[in-house]
């Protein structure tokens, strides 16, 4: 791939995980430079083959500490903000992380004068709301357009593909599990593809999204939770009953679980899962959504056969048993 270097610099906090590859290898095929904020850059190098030699380059940035970010968006012309976590370990909470943390992204892009600013938000994401995930979250959003009027929000809904945390957490549960627990079974969802969500965003930082605005971005499929579990027990090719798992009971399992260094489950999480996690009618009218940056959502059926065969009893090769 030749590199082109009159498309500018872009910088991508939080460019080395599951969207940000994605988004790393979109922005590279454009001809983009890019620097990958991050906080273990020696653990980034994943990211570098990703583009031409030194096109791409791992930077490290604590989102909570503004003058490393300030440094990472040095002379970006777009900057895009990708960090966020599932669960609070350590220092890594919540309020720091997806409230003050983007906070420090957009006023550092906003001194450095940068032409556009892209926040990755969720679908969900309100001050109101029962969880602490999406109450940071809408908080963080509000302090991006404080500090950066212009900037973009986006809001996907669970993002499917290779390596996400959500069909390959079900997969292994229907693996190892006698049976499919099911947490709210009736709350819907609306699952998108993780290339489509890196369209967006780039879409977003070229101009190509209304300024100011939140995109609220889903899939072509509305599923409950009762379906994906399912799906996952279809694409598995595993027979195992479903059992209603009570809100009650799994907060109080979570509670438990929470404290490893990797959850199966939280409190919140449990919390999230009775939310309703759809685009909303009000998007849909006023183009906020893939549609609207002329995307068509890729359904799950084109995707989760490329990896979900890693949880049947015989993997890829299943077919070819005599």
């Amino acid at each position: 791939m030749q590199q082109q270097d009159n498309k500018g610099l872009v910088t991508i906090i939080g460019g080395s995980g599951f969207i940000g590859t994605q988004l790393v290898q979109q922005m590279a095929r454009k001809g983009y430079r890019i620097r990958v904020g991050v906080r273990r850059p020696d653990l980034a190098g994943h990211v570098r083959p990703l583009g031409a030699v030194g096109q791409i380059h791992p930077v490290q940035v604590n989102i909570r500490n503004y003058e490393s970010v300030a440094r990472a968006v040095n002379g970006a012309r777009y900057v895009i903000n990708l960090v966020g976590i599932g669960h609070e370990s350590g220092k890594q909470r919540f309020r720091a992380v997806h409230t003050m943390g983007a906070a420090n992204v957009a006023k550092a892009a906003a001194e450095a004068g940068v032409e556009s600013f892209v926040q990755m938000s969720a679908l969900g994401a309100d001050a109101n709301s029962e969880s602490v995930y999406f109450r940071t979250k809408a908080m963080g959003e509000e302090e991006v357009l404080k500090a950066f009027p212009k900037a973009v929000i986006i809001r996907p809904s669970l993002v499917f593909g290779q390596d996400d945390t959500i069909f390959n957490r079900f997969g292994m549960i229907a693996r190892l599990s006698p049976f499919m627990p099911v947490i709210h079974g009736q709350t819907k969802f609306q699952p998108v593809y993780v290339g489509d969500v890196a369209a967006a965003m780039v879409a977003a930082a070229e101009g190509r999204a209304k300024p100011g605005k939140v995109y609220e971005l889903g899939g072509p499929e509305v599923e409950t939770m009762k379906q994906l579990m399912q799906r996952v027990l279809h694409e598995a090719h595993r027979n195992k009953p479903l059992i209603p798992v009570p809100a009650p009971l799994a907060k109080f399992g979570a509670w438990f679980t929470q404290i490893l260094p990797s959850p199966i489950l939280t409190v919140d999480q449990v919390v999230q899962l009775g939310l309703d996690n759809v685009v909303s009618d009000a998007a849909i009218k006023d183009k906020r959504t893939l549609a609207g940056l002329d995307i068509t959502g890729t359904p799950m059926s084109e995707v989760l056969p490329d990896y979900m065969w890693r949880f049947r009893k015989h993997g890829q090769f299943e077919h070819a048993e005599a």
